[in-house]
C-alpha cells in the first residue's frame, strides 16, 4: 500500500531521484559508506577495490519476482579480517514511503543469498518526506518458526537540522544530501529552488575538488534541481558571471560554446545543431544517422533537454536513450 497521500512530492519526482542516485553511488561508493555506514566502511579492504554487480542483481530480483521502484545496488567488496571471504553489500535508496518496503527488502535479500550463497548485508537509505516513516526490519513466522531480517538505515531528512556538518564536511555525499533534502523542500517553489542550487552549487566550487569529481557532482545536482526554462536561464548566467569572479571555469570550452548557442537564444535549427555539435564533441563514434533523428526534431523544451543530456551524459547509449527516434539511431 502506497502512502503518497503523506507526501505527494516525491510521488511525482521518483524517476528523477532514481538515475541520478544510482550513478552517484557508483561514482563516489567509498565516500557513500563512509559517510552514511562509516562503521562498514572501516571494515572493507577497499585496496581491494568494490564491483558492482548490475546485471547478477536484476537477475535475481527477477527470480524474485520483479522490478523494483527504488535505488539498488549490488556490491562484492573484501573485508579487512585477512580471511578469504568476501560480502555483497546490498544497498537501497528508498524514495516513497511505502508500506511493504521491508517486505521487498526481506525477498530480495533472500534471493541475493540464494543467488550466491555467501553473506548479505543489505543497506537501506530513506530518501522520503515523511519523518516518522523508519522501517529498519522485517520477519514472519509460525509454530515456533521464525525469519527476521534487520538492516541499518539512514534517514536523509535527519540531515536537515545538520546543515552547518554538511557544509563542513569533505565527503562528496554531503553535497549530494544537500540537494536531494532542497529538491524535496522546494517542491512547487521553483524561486526557492533555483536560489539553494545556485547557493549549493558555489559552496561546491569552493571546495577545491578534482575537475572530475566537481563535474560529477554539478552534473548530480543539476539534474536533481531541474528548474522551469526562464529560471534555468538565469542559473546557468549567474554561473558564467561566477566564473569571471572567481576566474575558475564550471564548465569545458565545448560546454560553453554549447551554452551560448543554447535553444533560448537562436532557432530551432541552431538548436539542433548545437545538441549535434555536443554529441560528437563528447561522442566521437556517434553514427550519422543519430544527427539525422536530431534534425528532425521540432520540440524546443525537447531540444533543449537533449542538450542538457548531450552535456551530461556518461555513455553514448544514455544519450540514445533520451532520443524518442531511438529506432533511427540503432
Amino acid at each position: 500500500m502506497r502512502c503518497a497521500e503523506e507526501h505527494p512530492a516525491l510521488e511525482t519526482a521518483r524517476d528523477d531521484f532514481d538515475h541520478p542516485w544510482k550513478e552517484i553511488i557508483e561514482l563516489f561508493f567509498s565516500g557513500f559508506m563512509a559517510f552514511f555506514f562509516p562503521e562498514a566502511h572501516a571494515d572493507i579492504d577497499w585496496e581491494r577495490g568494490a564491483e558492482f554487480l548490475d546485471k547478477e542483481l536484476q537477475y535475481a530480483i527477477g527470480v524474485a519476482g520483479g522490478g523494483s521502484p527504488s535505488v539498488d545496488k549490488l556490491v562484492k567488496v573484501w573485508r579487512r579480517n585477512g580471511a578469504e571471504t568476501w560480502l555483497l553489500a546490498h544497498v537501497e535508496v528508498q524514495n516513497q514511503a511505502l508500506a511493504d518496503f521491508p517486505w521487498r527488502v526481506h525477498v530480495y535479500h533472500s534471493a541475493i543469498f540464494a543467488h550466491f550463497r555467501c553473506c548479505v548485508v543489505t543497506l537501506v537509505i530513506l530518501g522520503d518526506a515523511r519523518r516518522g516513516w523508519r522501517p529498519h526490519s522485517s520477519e514472519y513466522g509460525a509454530w515456533g518458526g521464525r525469519s527476521l531480517l534487520e538492516f541499518p538505515i539512514a534517514k536523509l531528512l535527519d540531515y536537515e537540522d545538520r546543515w552547518e556538518e554538511l557544509e563542513a564536511s569533505g565527503n562528496p555525499f554531503a553535497p549530494v544530501v544537500m540537494a536531494h533534502l532542497k529538491t524535496i523542500a522546494t517542491q512547487g517553489d521553483p524561486q526557492s529552488r533555483y536560489e539553494w542550487k545556485i547557493r549549493i552549487l558555489r559552496w561546491l566550487h569552493r571546495e577545491g575538488l578534482d575537475l572530475q569529481d566537481f563535474r560529477n557532482l554539478f552534473r548530480f545536482i543539476d539534474w536533481l534541481m531541474r528548474l522551469p526554462v526562464e529560471l534555468d536561464e538565469r542559473c546557468i548566467a549567474d554561473i558564467r558571471r561566477y566564473e569571471e569572479e572567481t576566474n575558475m571555469p564550471w564548465m569545458s570550452p565545448f560546454e560553453q560554446r554549447t551554452f551560448d548557442r543554447g535553444i533560448a537564444h537562436g532557432s530551432l535549427q541552431a538548436a539542433r545543431e548545437a545538441v549535434i555539435e555536443a554529441v560528437h564533441l563528447r561522442f566521437p563514434n556517434a553514427a550519422a544517422t543519430l544527427d539525422e533523428a536530431v534534425m528532425e526534431l521540432d520540440d524546443a523544451a525537447l531540444l533543449r533537454e537533449l542538450l542538457r543530456k548531450a552535456i551530461t551524459a556518461t555513455s553514448l547509449e544514455e544519450f540514445e536513450q533520451a532520443l524518442p527516434s531511438l529506432s533511427v539511431v540503432r
